[in-house]
């Protein structure tokens, strides 16, 4: 595809995604997306066949970016683990266009209805969840995907409430939660086993 293409394929996929996410998936029509990207209708088409198949594209890039602004996120705070998501939900939170979760709130609205972007929104949620289980699997968790579900359950609480809300102090009653969890499966939080085999050598 020619550089061309790809700048205008672009700028109407980057319009999408702004307006799905701040406005809705149902409430943002085809003709206004190619009005403030600036294409003709017919442009869009020849890049997003329909309106479902942008959805999926947006979602499909949008997941894509925010596991890896997650990962980033968490490696930024050296030696917290799994206690350093809930730190970056905060700081995800205190965003001035934080609207929640786009999976969730893409779910909410479209259901099955597009079942590419059903698929994209369940198979983004198991990322998270696997995510979560290999900090957990590095803290010496011995049941890391049982955890990595229930801390899951106090994620995705925290990112709902936080979106009604609007305060972004919500991370940290999850924090909170999450260390009790993390503590009653005999783990101390935000202590990896190489930390943990390192202390108790000294010991």
């Amino acid at each position: 595809m020619k550089a061309d293409k790809l700048d205008t394929r672009r700028r109407i996929l980057d319009t999408a995604a702004e307006l799905f996410y701040r406005e809705g998936v149902r409430s943002v029509g085809v003709d206004r997306i190619a009005a403030e990207a600036d294409v003709a209708k017919m442009t869009l088409y020849s890049h997003f066949k329909s309106k479902d198949e942008l959805v999926v594209a947006w979602l499909r890039r949008r997941d894509e970016e925010w596991m890896s602004w997650l990962k980033g996120a968490v490696e930024r705070r050296d030696g917290t683990g799994l206690l350093a998501v809930f730190d970056a939900m905060r700081e995800w939170f205190e965003k001035p266009d934080f609207r929640g979760c786009a999976f969730i709130n893409a779910h909410a609205e479209l259901g099955w209805s597009n079942p590419a972007a059903a698929e994209i929104v369940a198979s983004h949620k198991q990322a998270l969840t696997e995510y979560l289980a290999r900090l957990a699997r590095s803290e010496g968790a011995a049941e890391p995907e049982a955890l990595a579900r229930e801390l899951l359950l106090l994620v995705e609480g925290a990112i709902v409430t936080a979106s009604i809300q609007r305060d972004p102090r919500v991370a940290d009653d999850a924090r909170g939660a999450a260390a009790k969890l993390i503590a009653s499966v005999g783990l101390t939080p935000g202590v990896s086993t190489a930390a943990a085999s390192a202390a108790a050598a000294v010991e």
